[in-house]
């Protein structure tokens, strides 16, 4: 009988000794040790400054304000009634948000490829011209967030050169206005948000390989061809990352609503936990509101990332 035929299918065999010395076998130990050291710090930060505020607002949310108290006094409790409430009141805000927060980032991406592409692929090897044109579409960004909003209720008013252009050409009425309405509120996110879509996708697009553009060229395709088979599903790591960095902030920001919108049919939810903080001093409903945004960004995000997620685009 061979050795082969001798070994029994059902006998494990001994497993190999390990043939590290003793001093290899502390030495690797002692490197995981480092590695653990290194990450507790992170994970102070982390366990401090984001688990602990997100269980603090979660129990704040559930405070309740016992009968006849003053404006601004809760006790801690239960009071799940409060997210009933907030949510039947302003679910037409919460839909309002997310749908300035999407055409803002469709918006952005429209905009922001091209000019990625651009400086990326087309003026490769002109270092020069790259660096300038970086420093052009990133310096406005270096500014105040307030002013570059200010800046575009300037732009968009009555007097401006956007309103007047557009009653020239018999676009707008003549009493018609962008202030304070839907699309100037749109535009303020796009522009301020832009970076956030433009400059992933650039750092994507900057290590394309140029070769597979000159090879498909070779293989007689059109360029919107090599586009949309070679170029873009390269990029699509960028544009990936790009949208969630557009809409996640996009979804609660609250200054362009304010500064650009009307209040009214304009206002984003960022905008109504703003006020509830401060001026209503309703702490639990907007500790509620902060609560439900941020589990549905997340709940978008997981179900983006599972639909569209990178590991999917090759």
């Amino acid at each position: 009988m061979t050795a082969t035929a001798a070994r029994s299918p059902g006998r494990k065999s001994k497993p190999p000794q390990d043939l590290r010395s003793e001093e290899e076998i502390l030495a690797e130990r002692r490197k995981g040790r480092i590695g653990l050291y290194l990450i507790i710090p992170g994970m102070a930060v982390l366990a401090l400054f984001f688990a602990a505020p997100v269980v603090v607002l979660l129990g704040m949310s559930l405070y309740a304000r016992p009968p006849g108290a003053e404006i601004g006094e809760f006790v801690p409790g239960l009071e799940f009634g409060n997210y009933a409430t907030v949510v039947s009141a302003y679910w037409e805000v919460f839909l309002r948000s997310f749908l300035f927060a999407f055409i803002a980032t469709v918006a952005a991406l429209v905009i922001g490829y091209p000019m990625a592409y651009l400086v990326a692929v087309r003026l490769r090897g002109r270092q020069l011209l790259q660096g300038i044109l970086l420093v052009l579409l990133i310096a406005p960004f270096f500014s105040s967030f307030i002013l570059r909003t200010q800046a575009w209720k300037q732009i968009l008013s009555d007097e401006g050169p956007v309103v007047t252009v557009l009653r020239a050409i018999a676009i707008l009425p003549a009493d018609g206005h962008l202030t304070a309405t839907a699309f100037a509120v749109v535009c303020g996110l796009t522009y301020n948000f832009l970076p956030f879509m433009m400059l992933p996708i650039y750092a994507n697009l900057d290590r394309l390989d140029t070769n597979l553009l000159e090879a498909s060229g070779d293989l007689y395709a059109s360029p919107l061809t090599t586009f949309f088979k070679v170029t873009l599903p390269l990029s699509m790591p960028g544009v990936f990352a790009g949208t969630l960095l557009t809409f996640i902030p996009a979804a609660g920001d609250y200054v362009n609503a304010a500064l650009l919108g009307n209040n009214r049919d304009t206002a984003m939810i960022g905008q109504i936990i703003d006020s509830r903080f401060f001026k209503v001093v309703d702490y639990p409903g907007a500790s509620a509101l902060s609560f439900i945004l941020m589990i549905l960004i997340l709940a978008l995000v997981m179900l983006y990332i599972r639909r569209f997620g990178t590991k999917e685009l090759f």
